[in-house]
């Protein structure tokens, strides 16, 4: 009885041994290959063990004593416990690297918002997403250029402080900014108290399109301007600031120009120039376009003919046209209304204007026009 029940504890024993070998098989496969390689593996190893017994057939007696057991459970044990200790390392190592990634990735984006400041949006788009690269290339495009300019600004600059004057200039390089990039412009530089900005590239949605938002740009300019005006006269600003804008459309060269190590992405030909000469032809507050500009346009904006100028690179006398307003917002139903006169200035557009708005607006109104009466009564 007692050799059987030794038998019994041999055979439960050499069992362990068999048993450490897979699990330090199973649990490499599931640290090198995951559960697919952890199932292959199982698989393999069951086949192996069949197929041993088939061919070998079953042990006849135990053959490995309680000694070999124990040594195996141990190095079972500590087989684990440095595979799992280099895995944590390995996880740890690759987390930091995560974080690193995650630091560089963020540092990275707040670097190329920041080179985005000297750079048109859609040009800084167009190269971080891959479509356009850095290099001297240049094409061909029919676009709409603008240029503006702010009069009375040479006289301005004789009577204030440079910081106020840097002030007030970039102050109104932002307001103007918005209003480009909310009708798709491509802002091209800034000179002086000069902006020249283009339409057509990187993006185009066809040339009627792009003119049209090009001369729509140039009204809620001329619009946003009589705001900025009454702005700066708050201020203590007397000089009156008007701005004069000149817009053609045709055919440019865009693209780099410049060296391979600072480069320039901007437009030449002759549509640039003949913008900067409407530019400087039209009176404050006037908006000149050319002949091309006004056949894409007049459909939509009443323009009014100006006659014909002279142009360096044009062969003949180019037919200029002033812009008067949008055809929608002519006649008694328009939607803007101006008035201005030394101590008093009025800009309205009802479409802009909120219910609550509307109220306080009104009651301005008949407060303003009760003082007037009443000084009128008196005088």
């Amino acid at each position: 009885m007692r050799c059987w029940r030794r038998v019994y504890w041999l055979h439960r024993l050499i069992v362990i041994p068999s048993l450490a070998v897979a699990l330090m098989l199973m649990f490499s496969c599931l640290i090198v290959g995951g559960i697919r390689q952890w199932l292959m593996g199982t698989v393999f190893m069951a086949a192996a063990i069949a197929g041993s017994v088939a061919i070998l057939g079953p042990a006849d007696g135990p053959h490995s004593p309680l000694l070999t057991s124990i040594v195996s459970i141990l190095s079972t044990g500590i087989y684990i416990c440095v595979t799992a200790y280099y895995s944590h390392q390995q996880a740890r190592a690759l987390m930091l690297a995560k974080t690193q990634i995650q630091n560089q990735r963020e540092q990275s984006i707040a670097l190329s918002h920041k080179l985005s400041k000297y750079l048109s949006p859609q040009v800084w788009q167009s190269i971080f997403t891959g479509e356009r690269d850095v290099r001297l290339e240049t094409q061909r495009k029919k676009l709409a250029v603008f240029f503006s300019d702010i009069k009375g600004f040479t006289e301005l600059s004789e009577e204030m402080e440079p910081e106020a004057l840097t002030e007030l200039l970039n102050h109104y390089f932002n307001e103007m900014s918005e209003v480009a990039l909310k009708y798709g412009g491509t802002i091209d530089k800034f000179v002086g108290d000069s902006i020249m900005v283009f339409f057509g590239d990187p993006t185009s949605r066809g040339q009627r399109e792009d003119a049209f938002a090009c001369v729509s740009m140039a009204i809620e300019m001329r619009k946003h301007m009589k705001i900025m005006r009454q702005k700066w006269r708050s201020q203590g600003i007397k000089t009156p600031l008007e701005i004069r804008m000149g817009i053609s459309t045709g055919y440019t060269t865009v693209g780099n120009f410049g060296a391979e190590n600072r480069m320039d992405y901007t437009i030449i030909g002759k549509e640039v120039n003949l913008a900067s000469r409407l530019e400087s032809l039209a009176e404050p507050g006037e908006i000149l376009v050319s002949y091309e500009t006004f056949s894409l346009i007049k459909d939509k904006i009443m323009c009014r003919d100006k006659g014909e100028i002279t142009v360096k690179g044009f062969g003949k006398p180019v037919p200029i046209y002033e812009v008067v307003d949008f055809r929608r917002d002519m006649g008694p139903n328009r939607s803007f209304l101006e008035h201005e006169h030394s101590g008093f200035a009025m800009y309205l557009d009802s479409d802009k204007i909120t219910e609550k708005e509307r109220q306080a607006i009104l009651i301005a109104l008949e407060d303003a026009a009760d003082r007037l009466r009443r000084e009128e009564d008196v005088s």
